[in-house]
């Protein structure tokens, strides 16, 4: 692992919000930790570099966005 990023319950929470009100997709907080990072801006691009998410939803239950 070359860099480590801290999001807070919050940012993770932001992302999930994010992602359920613009694409309709349901992540587990876990799963939209690396979104959340890129959301709140606690991780930026290099302008060369590509940045790919895994998302994952497998541990969600209802729940309100």
């Amino acid at each position: 692992v070359a860099q480590s990023v801290l999001v807070s319950d919050d940012d993770i929470r932001a992302a999930q919000s994010a992602l359920w009100e613009r694409l309709r997709i349901v992540a587990e907080p876990g799963g939209a930790a690396a979104f959340a990072a890129l959301l709140a801006q606690k991780y930026v691009a290099g302008p060369d570099e590509r940045v790919g998410v895994l998302l994952c939803g497998a541990n969600t239950g209802a729940v309100q966005f």
